[in-house]
C-alpha cells in the first residue's frame, strides 16, 4: 500500500496542496472550518508530515534547550516541566540541562558551546550578568528567567521578586504580626533572590511604620530545608520574639514548621509561616503552607513563545503571582 501524500489530503478535501501544507505548517490563512476538514482529512487517511524535511526547508531543528541552576530542587523541577509541557504543545523538543549556578556552565549554554543545533535558548542564570550577555558571539535566540538583574538586549521573563515578597509581608502584617523572621538572607555567592526579596521584606515593615530589626534577619549559605530548620533553631535558642517567618522559598519554610511543630510552637496560633514558589509539597504539609504563588505556566508560556518569534523581543515579560493563603498562616484546614 502506496504512503498518503500531501496531494492526496487535497484531493480528498477538495483543495490546493498549498492550502494543506498551510494547515499542517500552521502558516498562511487558513479558516476554521476547513482547517477542522483538512485534520479530519489527515487522521482518516493516515497522513504523516515528513518532519525531516520540513526541518531542512525552515531551517529550524524543532529543538530548544533549557538550563536551569538546580533540578533536584522542587521549584525547578515544576519549571522545567512547565517548560517542556508548553514546548511540546507547540511540537517543539526540549533538552533539559542543570548548571549547578555554576559559571562555566551558564556561560557555555548562553554560547550554545557543546549543543547541537537548536532554535533557542532558555537559561536561568544565577552567576552571569547583564555586562556577560553584551559581546555574547552565539546569535541562537537566548531568553533568561529568573532574578537576572541589569539591562541587557535579551527578552528576560520573570516574577517581580520584589513586590511579591512585600505581598507576602503585607499578608503577615494583614494578620496583625509585626515581629516577622525573615529566613532566607545571603552574604555570599549568587545572592539576587536574596536581595531581592529582602528589599521587599524592608519595604513592607517600612509602609508599616514597623523598624527592622537586624536580629530577626536570618542567613543562610543555601535554600534546602536543613537551612530552614537551622535558622529556626538559631531563632528559638537565642529567645528571639518572632510571631512570624516569611522564609524565601517553600523549602526553608517547611523545615522552619518542622523545628517549630518539635518544639511545640503552634502554627499559626504563635508563628505564623510562610513561604515562596508554591511547590507542590506546601500543599500537602502539615499544616498546609502559605506561599507567594508565581504562575509557571504562564512563565513558560511567555519564554516558549517568545523563542518562536524572529528574533524574540527584548524586555523584561513580568509574570503574574497571587498568595496561596492557607493554614500555616490563616488556621483552619485550608
Amino acid at each position: 500500500m502506496s504512503k498518503t501524500t500531501l496531494k492526496d489530503v487535497a484531493a480528498h478535501v477538495g483543495v490546493s496542496a498549498k492550502t494543506v501544507s498551510n494547515v499542517v505548517n500552521d502558516t498562511g490563512w487558513v479558516t476554521d472550518d476547513l482547517k477542522s476538514r483538512v485534520r479530519e482529512a489527515i487522521a482518516e487517511l493516515g497522513y504523516r508530515p515528513n518532519v525531516a524535511a520540513r526541518k531542512l526547508r525552515s531551517g529550524r531543528s524543532g529543538m530548544i534547550a533549557v538550563a536551569l541552576p538546580d533540578l533536584s530542587q522542587p521549584y525547578f523541577a515544576e519549571l522545567a516541566s512547565d517548560l517542556v509541557r508548553a514546548a511540546q504543545e507547540r511540537a517543539i523538543t526540549v533538552l533539559v540541562n542543570q548548571t549547578d549556578g555554576r559559571e562555566d556552565a551558564e556561560r557555555r549554554i548562553a554560547e550554545g558551546i557543546d549543543l547541537p543545533v537548536m532554535d533557542g535558548l532558555i537559561l536561568s542564570p544565577l552567576v552571569l550578568s547583564a555586562s556577560d550577555f553584551e559581546n555574547r558571539v552565539d546569535a541562537t535566540p537566548l531568553i533568561l528567567l529568573g532574578e537576572h538583574v541589569g539591562k541587557t538586549q535579551l527578552p528576560h521573563v520573570a516574577v517581580d521578586n520584589s513586590a511579591a515578597a512585600r505581598t507576602a509581608v503585607e499578608h503577615l502584617l494583614s494578620l496583625g504580626r509585626r515581629r516577622i523572621a525573615a529566613i532566607g538572607a545571603q552574604q555570599a555567592g549568587p545572592n539576587e533572590t536574596s536581595v531581592l526579596r529582602l528589599g521587599g521584606y524592608r519595604d513592607a515593615l517600612a509602609a508599616a511604620g514597623i523598624e527592622m530589626d537586624p536580629d530577626l534577619i536570618i542567613t543562610v549559605d543555601e535554600y534546602r530545608r536543613a537551612d530552614g530548620a537551622a535558622g529556626a533553631t538559631r531563632l528559638l535558642d537565642a529567645g528571639i520574639s518572632f510571631d512570624a517567618v516569611f522564609a524565601f522559598n517553600d523549602l526553608l519554610a517547611l523545615g522552619a514548621m518542622h523545628v517549630l511543630t518539635e518544639r511545640g510552637v503552634g502554627i499559626p496560633e504563635e508563628v505564623a509561616v510562610m513561604g515562596f514558589d508554591d511547590i507542590e509539597e506546601a500543599r500537602y504539609s502539615t499544616p498546609a503552607l502559605s506561599s507567594v504563588a508565581p504562575n509557571t505556566r504562564e512563565l513558560a508560556r511567555i519564554a516558549i513563545e517568545l523563542l518562536r518569534t524572529n528574533p524574540p523581543v527584548p524586555g523584561v515579560y513580568p509574570v503574574p503571582f497571587t498568595i496561596a493563603q492557607r493554614a500555616s498562616t490563616v488556621g483552619g484546614t485550608s
